[in-house]
């Protein structure tokens, strides 16, 4: 059996856990917490990045931070995880979703300016499979509206856009290290402020409305409750996880990315479609997808990889085609793409230490259902 995921096993990360342990200290920021928080500031040159329980708690904060309400509108894809949306119609707001483009599957950044009405409050963008949005053109669209804009990078650690790390790019941006990421810590995320003007709401935020960060920088004599908040800290034990795969995450991205080219390099040439990573963007190989014919198409080829013990996988269903979508949002202009696309997208197994021979086996079995078509 080829698995479709596997969560990275690595030595450092039971004597990281062990001693986490040891210290009796395993509440959140400690030690592997601020490690990892200080690694990922460091080397993605981010102003201030706080450890969190999952991208949805980020997510989460980034609604309440950018003052998120009743009545506020707030456009995104509709090919993405329900959490993008539902961090923002828990605080009241109305889902515009608009299409994506045909070839990362990221939204259409030529469709964002006439979504756009008096009662937009955010831009919310997701960089698909770790291959980023034109982002240049949709800072520039936010500043032009005075729109802050949030990423929904959780598949795009160690990915970037032109240089710059996603995440870093828009107002707030979101990672997530959940089991099926590059990295994980299990369950766990990740808020990169970017704008300095909500470093300490953040912190109070996710302390559960307390000033406690200002307590332990040594500001204030005692802490209290200053603002709403809730409890958005993971544990040590988790961070000590993510710590050890942190250290080595140049390794585990090679790994991926060689893995990537390898699934590339073999399937180039059948008749499906493969990824497109445009040249302004560096990706991080989080995921690698096919797109055959039509849903009928992909319901055969996805039973035949299964018979044959390999666990390829389909991904969104388009949110604005749920009953939660037609609930809480709207679909702006026409469905082009989102639908179509959504229907013909087959993810292959990817994981850190995926070998060769076993990309290979997909390959062929991909080869032999085409060839008996």
């Amino acid at each position: 059996m080829i698995p479709f995921n596997k969560a990275p096993y690595l030595p450092a990360a039971e004597k990281y856990v062990t001693e986490a342990l040891r210290s009796s200290r395993i509440a959140g920021d400690g030690t592997y917490t601020k490690l990892c928080s200080k690694w990922m500031e460091e080397r993605f040159q981010a102003k201030k990045i706080l450890l969190t329980t999952s991208c949805t708690a980020a997510l989460e904060m980034c609604a309440i931070l950018l003052d998120i309400g009743p009545g506020d509108e707030v456009i995104m894809p509709s090919y993405t995880f329900v959490t993008t949306a539902n961090a923002f119609v828990l605080r009241g707001a109305k889902i515009v979703f608009v299409d994506i483009r045909p070839d990362t599957l990221n939204i259409d950044e030529e469709k964002i300016e006439a979504a756009i009405t008096d009662k937009t409050k955010a831009i919310v963008v997701v960089h698909y499979a770790g291959v980023s949005c034109e982002m240049d053109k949709i800072m520039e669209l936010a500043k032009q509206y005075g729109l802050p804009v949030v990423e929904d990078a959780a598949q795009g650690v160690m990915a970037a856009y032109k240089g710059k790390a996603l995440g870093t790019i828009g107002t707030l941006g979101c990672y997530s290290f959940h089991e099926t990421k590059n990295y994980t810590m299990g369950e766990g995320g990740a808020l990169v402020i970017n704008d300095e003007q909500y470093v300490e709401k953040a912190e109070i935020l996710r302390e559960k409305g307390t000033n406690r960060a200002r307590f332990f920088r040594g500001m204030v004599d005692k802490y209290s409750w200053v603002d709403i908040g809730s409890s958005y800290l993971p544990s040590e034990i988790n961070a000590a996880v993510l710590y050890a795969q942190l250290e080595r995450a140049d390794e585990i991205n090679e790994d991926r990315l060689c893995s990537w080219e390898q699934y590339y390099g073999e399937l180039k040439g059948l008749p499906i479609d493969l990824p497109q990573v445009p040249e302004f963007c560096s990706h991080n190989a989080h995921i690698f997808y096919i797109k055959v014919k039509d849903l009928k198409e992909r319901q055969h080829m996805l039973a035949y990889l299964a018979a044959h013990d390999i666990g390829a996988v389909f991904h969104y269903v388009p949110l604005h085609s749920s009953e939660g979508g037609r609930k809480f949002g709207r679909f702006f202009g026409e469905d082009v793409f989102t639908t179509k696309e959504s229907e013909r997208l087959i993810r292959l197994p990817m994981w850190y230490g995926l070998r060769g021979e076993e990309i290979t086996k997909v390959a062929k079995v991909i080869e032999t259902y085409i060839d008996g078509v």
